[in-house]
């Protein structure tokens, strides 16, 4: 791995206007470029919205989506990376070739490649598909990247796979924050006012997205998938109404010890960059963990138990599901 400049963006994405995000995409990738930043990273579904497509049929769903990476958005995060040299990651709605939609993340890179990951924990619709693979590439920069999108990082065993590939640093796109949740002890909604008043008071809005329902519920998790796996982990997310929903914003880029190298606190759009030297790396605990497993006795993590369920009929558990206008196809 050579020295590279990360920046995580915290956005707030247009519900459905592909157009106006890519061109606030674009405002961003300039100024990062000027600051030297290498590799850009963008939440999951900023390119079409998030939360909003939940309540959308398979119709209005296949209105949004476009192929990758011969789709206009993938064509014009691949130019974007031409002019600026950095490795951008954003998310969006896939129509796959084998007739699927897929909450998708890409890095399009300076020449010419694009890297792609559906996300493998996919609830947001019925008529979306999760992926069955992970990702990892050599990114032109000199680094090994992987990807996983928002829930994927919620489960230990996919970082660890993606560490196990090679992944130096971890992209971590999200829409997270601010969720209704059957766990009592987890995150929660946020009243939309405080959205709406943040310029005049902005600090009830700080205080929600400092505590349990978004900062202080990433501390509990976020670091150890970075210090177990030897990671960098950039870590970017949507900020504001999403929706019914707030998202929580909290951008920061996490060292292979699990530090916080850089993050923010702001109450809306913002960027954090770090210098991510390769040194901290060398003999970093998690990477000295990883050279003492012992394969032979993790045959149980791939046997099912029997009470594995789907991931949306966990995530939904308790909650009032979202109107559906046709069968689900997947």
């Amino acid at each position: 791995m050579k020295h590279v400049r990360a920046a995580a963006v915290q956005f707030h994405h247009v519900p459905g206007d592909k157009q106006t995000n890519l061109a606030r995409l674009g405002e961003f990738a300039r100024a990062a470029a000027a600051h030297a930043v290498d590799l850009l990273v963008f939440p999951e579904m900023c390119i079409t919205g998030y939360w909003h497509v939940r309540k959308l049929s398979r119709q209005a769903i296949a209105e949004l989506a476009e192929p990758v990476p011969g789709g206009p958005a993938a064509r014009e995060l691949l130019a974007l990376a031409d002019r600026t040299g950095m490795t951008i990651g954003a998310g969006l709605i896939e129509a796959g070739a084998d007739g699927q939609f897929y909450n998708t993340y890409v890095a399009a890179m300076p020449d010419g490649r694009m890297a792609r990951h559906r996300k493998l924990h996919c609830f947001i619709s019925p008529h979306m598909a999760s992926g069955d693979s992970y990702t990892v590439f050599d990114a032109p920069q000199g680094c090994r990247i992987g990807i996983l999108v928002c829930y994927d990082n919620n489960l230990g065993e996919n970082v660890r796979i993606t560490a196990l590939k090679g992944a130096e640093i971890l992209f971590a796109p999200h829409q997270t924050g601010g969720c209704r949740t059957p766990s009592p002890r987890c995150m929660g909604a946020i009243d939309p006012a405080l959205w709406h008043q943040r310029a005049e008071r902005p600090e009830p809005l700080r205080a929600e997205f400092l505590g349990p329902k978004g900062r202080e519920w990433l501390m509990h998790w976020l670091p150890a998938r970075a210090h177990d796996n030897g990671l960098f982990l950039v870590y970017s997310n949507g900020v504001g109404l999403d929706d019914d929903e707030v998202r929580t914003g909290n951008a920061m880029i996490l060292d292979p010890y699990g530090d916080i190298l850089a993050e923010t606190d702001a109450v809306d759009e913002d960027t954090v960059a770090a210098d991510l030297d390769p040194g901290l790396r060398r003999m970093c605990t998690g990477a000295r963990w990883i050279k003492t497993r012992r394969p032979e006795l993790y045959a149980p993590l791939t046997t099912p138990t029997g009470t594995e369920e789907d991931t949306r009929t966990v995530r939904f558990a308790g909650l009032d599901e979202p109107p559906i206008d046709s069968a689900p196809t997947v």
